[in-house]
């Protein structure tokens, strides 16, 4: 009797994550290619330097052009790829960690990424993702925090965005410039090839302390990969 009670809970579970990735694709082709392709986004990918695309992947998505929307085994990845992290912006009104994950995770690889293409991907994320403060995309975060366009960001500058994109209060340029700095430092190593990480969730490249760990996303920190 209980296996068929865990059978049809099984069965149950199967059948409303398919009719979420069903939803989720008419979603994807009704609403939101239509949406994008209507956009007057202000930044688009030829606006990033070969440097600064490769130094954004390296960092969110290492493997972002070789995987199928979710990759939970290249080292510094982390447990959301940036198709992820899209999908969590477009498909959900409230994210709640936990069971959304799931949803989250069978969107990315059944909906958002066979139908959307990784440059247009890439695209959306350059001026959707969240910078802290209310600021959204790089365009945004450049003027927001540097008082200056896009194109005239140097490198540094480049890179403390990029930094705050993990945990944006953690590694606010206004309220912990010196956090945000340490970040840019290993994230400098990494783009060197001076650090590699040592597991899929080494993402901060280095132990962090106490208060800085505060308020940061479940799974997404283990201090047993420094010690």
């Amino acid at each position: 009797m209980l296996a068929v009670t865990i059978l049809a809970l099984l069965l149950a579970g199967a059948a409303y994550y398919a009719y979420q990735v069903h939803q989720a694709r008419n979603f994807t082709r009704e609403v939101l290619i239509p949406r994008i392709h209507a956009a007057q986004y202000i930044l688009q990918l030829k606006d990033l330097s070969p440097w600064q695309q490769e130094a954004l992947l390296k960092v969110e998505d290492p493997s972002f052009y070789h995987h199928g929307g979710v990759d939970f085994s290249t080292p510094g990845q982390g447990l959301t790829t940036i198709t992820q992290g899209l999908v969590k912006l477009l498909y959900f009104d409230k994210f709640q960690p936990g069971i959304a994950k799931m949803r989250q995770t069978l969107i990315a690889a059944y909906a958002l990424d066979p139908l959307v293409g990784k440059d247009e991907q890439l695209r959306l994320f350059i001026n959707l993702v969240g910078l802290g403060e209310g600021v959204r995309g790089f365009a945004e975060g450049a003027r927001h925090y540097f008082h200056k366009d896009f194109a005239q960001l140097d490198e540094d500058q480049y890179l403390a965005l990029v930094a705050m994109i993990i945990a944006p209060e953690n590694f606010s340029l206004h309220r912990h410039a010196e956090r945000n700095q340490e970040r840019v430092a290993r994230i400098k190593k990494l783009l060197s090839g001076q650090y590699q990480p040592k597991g899929l969730c080494d993402q901060y490249y280095g132990p962090l302390d106490p208060n800085t760990q505060r308020g940061l996303a479940p799974f997404s920190y283990f201090d047993s990969y420094y010690r």
